[in-house]
């Protein structure tokens, strides 16, 4: 030690990653800007696939009895070598507690992190709206495990819609015109039920390729799995400036 400073050095198997991604069980076509297709980033990232961990398990979390295998998953990454830990579901957000307290760096369960910090962003009177997969599978523990008020707006995705039905199948065709006409009209569904929501976070990180297009539709700022995890990452990696 030197200056007051503290140096930590942690054996790596893989190098140069400094986020580790948990991934649910899916076969479906992600999309860029999702954050399960790896070329949404501007830094290398590590997936870690949880196998148990299927569309409609992650919709009923609570009962699932996922919790170890998720915690199991974290470690494997963290001992490979990265250094904050972050998923591709926002319904892990039940997880917070848990994940942190047994990763022993940083994690980043779920893009509803955002809705304290965004809340405090925007104008007095107004509040923010949660875009979800599913509004009946996103509860109150939830909202409330990461800090979230359960009265909170949210609007989900239709259980019929491609955008659902396409997730839970499988489907490898790429859906992105219907998709994104869905999540569009979602927004619509939220803003309308809602004038005074100000910002919109969106819980699902499938949704995250549409988000630029809420916001020039609808000209509310969109907050997301990506805008979490790239504040993350600037946090676990600041970017360093060459000495004046």
């Amino acid at each position: 030690m030197e200056g007051g400073s503290r140096v930590v050095r942690r054996k790596k198997t893989f190098h140069g990653v400094t986020v580790g991604i948990l991934m649910v069980k899916t076969g479906f076509c992600r999309l860029p800007g999702d954050v399960g297709h790896a070329g949404t980033w501007d830094f290398p990232v590590q997936y870690r696939v949880v196998e148990g961990a299927t569309p409609d398990k992650m919709m009923a979390l609570e009962s699932s009895g996922l919790l170890d295998d998720f915690k199991a998953a974290a470690r494997d990454l963290v001992d490979g070598g990265v250094d904050g830990i972050a998923t591709t579901c926002g319904f892990l957000a039940l997880y917070q507690r848990e994940l942190a307290a047994a990763c022993g760096v940083p994690v980043a369960s779920s893009s509803l992190l955002q809705v304290p910090m965004v809340e405090r962003l925007i104008a007095p009177g107004k509040r923010v709206g949660i875009l979800t997969f599913s509004q009946e599978s996103l509860h109150a523990s939830h909202l409330e495990a990461v800090g979230v008020d359960a009265g909170t707006p949210v609007e989900g995705m239709p259980a019929d819609s491609v955008f659902v039905t396409a997730i839970k199948s499988g489907d490898v065709a790429s859906r992105y015109g219907e998709m994104r006409a869905e999540v569009l009209e979602a927004a619509d569904r939220l803003l309308r039920s809602h004038p005074d929501v100000g910002a919109i976070v969106s819980e699902c990180a499938n949704m995250t390729p549409f988000s630029a297009d809420i916001v020039e539709r609808f000209g509310v700022p969109v907050f997301d799995g990506v805008s979490l995890i790239n504040w993350f990452h600037a946090g676990l990696r600041p970017r360093r400036y060459p000495a004046a």
